[in-house]
């Protein structure tokens, strides 16, 4: 077999200018994910979007949104992700979260002192 184990990806759809304790709200739950020892991260800004208010954020130059869409992803061990959903349940007010079901291998150079 191939060493794969079951985890989750988790994906996180906030617009960029909500905020938490003073920051932005993505800055704010990668710092949050570190803290909670997440395998790892990504934070991605879309250049075009709509939630669940149906108004279309762009990054077009004639109509240039200060609220562009977020992406934050996670994938990680399903005891991981399900220990760290709390948080993110307790600071997103207007967004939406989605869970995944897939395998996982991890590869690593980093040694471990």
């Amino acid at each position: 077999m191939h060493d794969f184990i079951e985890g989750y990806k988790l994906k996180i759809f906030i617009g960029e200018s909500d905020r938490h304790d003073h920051m932005t709200l993505y800055e704010w739950i990668l710092k949050q994910a570190i803290q909670f020892k997440l395998a790892g991260g990504t934070v991605v800004r879309g250049m075009e979007g709509y939630g669940s208010h149906s108004q279309i954020h762009s990054a077009k130059i004639l109509s240039l949104s200060t609220d562009l869409p977020i992406i934050i992803e996670f994938n990680d061990t399903v005891k991981n992700i399900e220990n760290f959903l709390p948080v993110i349940d307790s600071v997103v007010k207007d967004g939406l979260i989605t869970l995944e079901t897939i395998k996982l291998k991890f590869y690593t150079s980093k040694i471990n002192k």
